[in-house]
Parts: C-alpha cells; sequence; structure tokens
C-alpha cells in the first residue's frame, strides 16, 4: 500500500489558533474578553481609544470579583458549604453572583430596587436566584441604603447567611487583577485608564495593578449627576450601575487624577452613537465612560494609550436606553450632541446638572458640602 508524502503539514486556519479554550463550566468563560478600537465620532478623527468589553462575560464585568469574593470566603471559613449568599445589587452583582452559587452550591438572596430592569430580575429568577425587592428609598442613603438594610435583616433570619458587601470588601477590588493582566498582554501598556464609579472596586482593582507595569499612568473616574461619591449631592438618579446615595469604603480617592459627572441624556447619546457607528456598546456606565474616554482621546497627544473598561452589554437596556418612548418620556433625546465637559475647581464649588469635569479630587467624607465656601 503505497503512503503518501507530506512535505509541509497542512496549514491550521489563523481562526482557530486563536479560537477560546473549551469550557466544561459555566465560570471558564469568565475572562478573556476582548478590546476594541473605538475612534470617531465618539473621538477626534484619527484618535481614539481601546474599549474592554465585558460584557462578553456570561453576566458581565462583576462576574469576575462575585466569583472571587464567594471563592475567598469560602477558604476562610466565612461560608460554610451551602450557606446562602446574601447582597444587595442593582443588578450586575447580581448576575455575577447567581453565577457563582450555581457553581459552588449556594443558594443566592438578593435584594434591589424597583429600578431592577425585568428582564434581569427574570433571568435572576430563572438563575434559580430569589429576588427580594424593597419597596421604599432610605431618607438619606436612598435605595441603596434601604437595600442594605434589608440585608441586615435578611442575614438576622437565617443562621450563616453569608453577604459579600460589594462597597467595603477587599476581595472586591482583589477580584479584578484579571482584568488588569489582560490588559496588559491585549495592549502592552496603557498611559490612561478611564472607568466608571459605583462601589469603586474595578477602578481601584485595575489601577493598583496597571500602576505596577506604568506608574504615571492617568486614572480618570467616571460619575453620574446626583451621586455623593466625589462630594456631589445625592438625588435621585434614573442610571443605574454608577454612582452612588452612600460612600463605599473601597472607592480609592487617591488613585484618581480627575473625575467626570456625566447626565442621562448624554450617555444615551453616547450608547447610541455607539451602537450605529462600532456596533460594540452598553448601559449607563458605558455611554458614560465612552463620552469621557473620547474627550481624552482628544486632548492627550496622539500616541497616548488610551482603555476605557465597558461593564456589560447593552441587552438589559431596550426598555430604556434603547427605548425611544422611554427616552422621550424622560426628555432624553432633544439634547444637542455633547462636545466637552464643563470644569469645576473643586467638587464642591457648585451642583452639577451636565457632563462637568474636575481635577481636584477629595474624599467627601472628609470635605464639607457645597455652600459655595469652598473656594
Amino acid at each position: 500500500m503505497n503512503k503518501v508524502a507530506l512535505d509541509d503539514p497542512p496549514e491550521i486556519p489563523a481562526a482557530l489558533v486563536a479560537a477560546p479554550v473549551a469550557a466544561r463550566r459555566p465560570h471558564a468563560l469568565v475572562g478573556n474578553t476582548p478590546v476594541m478600537w473605538i475612534g470617531a465620532p465618539m473621538a477626534p478623527r484619527g484618535r481614539g481609544f481601546w474599549a474592554k468589553l465585558e460584557g462578553f462575560n456570561p453576566g458581565g464585568m462583576k462576574d469576575r470579583p462575585a466569583l472571587h469574593m464567594v471563592r475567598c470566603a469560602e477558604q476562610r471559613g466565612q461560608l460554610a458549604p451551602g450557606a446562602r449568599i446574601v447582597e444587595s445589587t442593582s443588578g450586575t452583582l447580581g448576575l455575577g453572583l447567581a453565577l457563582a452559587g450555581m457553581i459552588s452550591h449556594h443558594p443566592v438572596t438578593v435584594v434591589t430596587d424597583p429600578g431592577l430592569e425585568p428582564i434581569v430580575a427574570r433571568m435572576l429568577a430563572v438563575y434559580g436566584t430569589r429576588v427580594e425587592v424593597v419597596g421604599e428609598p432610605h431618607p438619606t442613603g436612598g435605595w441603596q441604603q434601604a437595600r442594605r438594610e434589608r440585608v441586615t435583616e435578611l442575614l438576622g433570619s437565617e443562621p450563616g447567611a453569608w453577604c459579600p458587601d460589594q462597597y467595603s470588601n477587599p476581595d472586591n477590588v482583589d477580584g479584578y487583577e484579571s482584568l488588569a493582566l489582560e490588559l496588559i498582554a491585549q495592549l502592552g501598556r496603557v498611559d490612561v485608564l478611564v472607568c466608571a464609579v459605583g462601589t469603586g472596586g474595578h477602578s481601584a482593582g485595575v489601577a493598583r495593578v496597571l500602576r505596577r507595569f506604568n506608574p504615571d499612568m492617568t486614572l480618570i473616574g467616571v460619575d453620574t449627576i446626583s451621586s455623593t461619591i466625589f462630594g456631589q449631592p445625592g438625588g435621585q438618579r434614573l442610571m443605574r450601575g454608577l454612582g452612588s446615595s452612600i460612600h463605599p469604603a473601597n472607592v480609592d480617592y487617591a488613585a484618581f487624577d480627575e473625575i467626570h459627572w456625566v447626565a442621562p441624556a448624554e450617555a444615551v447619546w453616547a450608547c447610541r452613537t455607539l451602537a450605529a457607528t462600532h456596533h460594540a456598546t452598553g448601559g449607563w456606565s458605558v455611554g458614560a465612560v465612552a463620552l469621557v474616554a473620547g474627550w481624552a482621546a482628544g486632548v492627550h497627544d496622539p500616541d497616548t494609550r488610551i482603555a476605557a473598561v465597558f461593564p456589560d452589554g447593552p441587552h438589559r437596556y431596550f426598555d430604556t436606553i434603547y427605548n425611544d418612548t422611554y427616552c422621550t418620556e424622560h426628555e432624553l433625546l432633544d439634547a444637542d450632541p455633547p462636545t466637552e465637559p464643563d470644569t469645576i475647581a473643586h467638587p464642591a464649588q457648585r451642583i452639577v446638572r451636565s457632563w462637568t469635569r474636575c481635577t481636584r479630587v477629595v474624599d467627601p467624607r472628609q470635605a464639607a458640602p457645597i455652600d459655595g465656601s469652598m473656594l
């Protein structure tokens, strides 16, 4: 029988070489998310930034810290086998905890508020998660404080239940190390990092690791108007996923070089513009971060490597950001395209109502409230 000799083996298609590994369990799908170049019209022509597309995780960016916090609590003996996990969430961490509970055999209860999108509530229920909705905001701490107080009640009613406390748990911060190391592998270096700020976890965790490679890296924080995180007074907020009515302990104020506050209509414009021009888009945080990162691409030198974290994808926002009726009811479609932020010298200079930046970052727990005397 004749044998066929091959001088050169057949070439393996590049697409197969770069294919993700086969996953036997769902948590193996977390991480190794792509980065994508975002240029005009989000940035001036010829400029742009790299977007880390965390919506490629099963539930979004917070899959990473959810898995990490649960794993660490089990290793320390804080979370006993089969014990319930109870946490406050606006949605994304809830999805991550649903995944973590599923693979580690812990029942999960999430406490949320009426702003949770119906699709997220339904998916959490399908994943086997118990969803509790608080009925009224706290008089001073808003929905977040109301949720946290309900978490405390639930913990007291079920011995052995454990709360990750994403607002102050250092494991939340450490859970983003993988994201930072992926950025280094993908981009080589990062000169400017743009992050939304809610619990403070990913801005602190990613920046801390990236500064091991580039100590001079600039960190730009993105908040929403009516958020208390950086010294503005709290108020009713339309945007979810960033901002806060409390002061999370995980916010690393000293790490930030500047902060930006963004209004809902500006974030909607950015989300819809991303969808129409780049296909990659997401929720409130994505729009706000893209707006600021595009501006940063225009004011920094052309060779500055800018990375922005896009925490999720668009799917849960079909009834809000991508719903014309909703946006019309909330007057989110009539604003002119935002071009650049206003600037204030101190976070307490005045109450901001639209895109505004400040290069002085203070810890509001140690600062006086807005009264006009801070200048």
